[in-house]
């Protein structure tokens, strides 16, 4: 008598693929269920996961989460300005949702664990497991508890007539979503090597980017992006539309060295043109609306809001609280900005909002609204204890 239902959450690559006849195997489950989840993803990586599921588990779910992801995880994302280390986060933001769809499939076929192919030494592990663990359920993760090597992934696939896109020179760990894609593994472990432009699919090498510059306006309504170019558009279509636009200008590759929450270095590289794009503008539009300790407070507030979404702690109470404190600052961040898009680089060209706190009355050379005699005053009394210090120490140094 085996040990019942398992359901394992499901990309199609290699790791997930070879799990469903370990946990037979080496488990002795009598079933597994897998569970694909559309996060943005191509369409032919989902129909990919959607028939090697059906093909190689005993029954097969695929759920579009397309537009609550970017509703419910990248839209506070972009409040937050989240990024980690320099770049827009994705995988992270993407993962607790995965986890959340993967615990309701469970519950509904009556299992009472679930399945990741996550390692033991990335950072996915400890994002997908805080879910699990919070839905009362065992976490099975055979890669980790099995202490397997990609080179016995492939040779243990082959055995099993399993297809898997990778290959022992070439392979590639890849993720994607609708807000990033990120490419580990292989050679790229080697912090010194050249990335070949193959692992690159949103975006072309600049020097291959259009010599005509594209500019475009982006509409945000709360801190929200909600029109490009005069057109409202939903956030996934909208993202998708960047993403493309972005794309195309070489725009929104990063090629970085990442510490890991477990304290490991890391050589990763990612393509988030949209990201790129939406988050420049956002942080640009937010300097002309909130105020100077609004901005300096949230630079705390989004680092700390980042942190947390890296690590997949989104039950955490605190993230919760920071997310209360963000929304209160988008109330004000309405408006539009202009960009341009050239050659692998974006950038503001001007931006409006009707809650902006510039007066170009007020700062004009040529204006008297404010009496510029007012600011004497003030003169005399800034930075007066640093002036009495040096003042003190000319002092003591003309004695000697």
């Amino acid at each position: 008598m085996g040990k019942g239902t398992i359901v394992l959450a499901y990309s199609g690559g290699l790791d997930t693929s070879i799990c469903i006849p370990l946990l037979k195997e080496r488990y002795d489950y009598d079933r597994v269920v897998t569970v694909a989840v559309h996060v943005g993803q191509r369409d032919e990586e989902i129909d990919i996961a959607t028939k090697k599921g059906k093909k190689l588990a005993d029954r097969h779910y695929t759920i579009d989460a397309r537009e609550k992801f970017v509703n419910e995880h990248i839209f506070p994302a972009i409040r937050a300005n989240g990024s980690y280390e320099g770049y827009p986060m994705g995988t992270s933001l993407a993962r607790p949702l995965i986890a959340e769809e993967v615990v309701k499939v469970a519950h509904k076929e009556g299992a009472t664990a679930i399945g990741h192919g996550c390692t033991g030494k990335g950072n996915d592990q400890l994002r997908f497991d805080v879910i699990i663990r919070g839905a009362g359920l065992e976490v099975v993760a055979p890669i980790r508890e099995l202490n397997l090597t990609r080179d016995w992934e492939i040779e243990y696939a082959r055995q099993h007539n399993i297809p898997v896109p990778v290959k022992k020179d070439k392979p590639w760990s890849m993720d994607e979503n609708c807000w990033s894609r990120s490419i580990e593994g292989g050679l790229l472990e080697d912090p010194a090597y050249h990335p070949p432009e193959e692992i690159y699919l949103w975006t072309v090498p600049a020097q291959k980017a259009p010599d005509t510059p594209e500019k475009l306006r982006l509409e945000f309504k709360a801190g929200t992006p909600v029109a490009l170019n005069g057109k409202k558009l939903a956030g996934y279509e909208l993202i998708q539309n960047l993403n493309e636009r972005a794309g195309k200008h070489g725009i929104g590759r990063n090629d970085m060295i990442e510490d890991r929450i477990l304290g490991l270095k890391a050589r990763e590289n990612y393509e988030h043109p949209a990201a790129t794009v939406i988050l420049l503008a956002h942080r640009d539009l937010e300097g002309l609306v909130l105020t100077r300790q609004e901005l300096a407070f949230k630079r705390m507030v989004d680092d700390k809001w980042s942190e947390l979404a890296y690590k997949g702690l989104v039950y955490e109470p605190l993230y919760a609280a920071l997310n209360a404190f963000i929304n209160t600052t988008q109330e004000r961040v309405n408006g539009s900005v202009d960009l341009e898009l050239y050659k692998g680089n974006v950038r503001v060209l001007g931006r409006s909002s009707p809650d902006a706190i510039y007066s170009s009355d007020l700062v004009s050379f040529d204006s008297t609204s404010i009496d510029q005699c007012h600011a004497i005053g003030v003169s005399h009394y800034f930075g007066l204890q640093a002036r009495l210090v040096h003042t003190l120490k000319n002092k003591k140094t003309s004695k000697k």
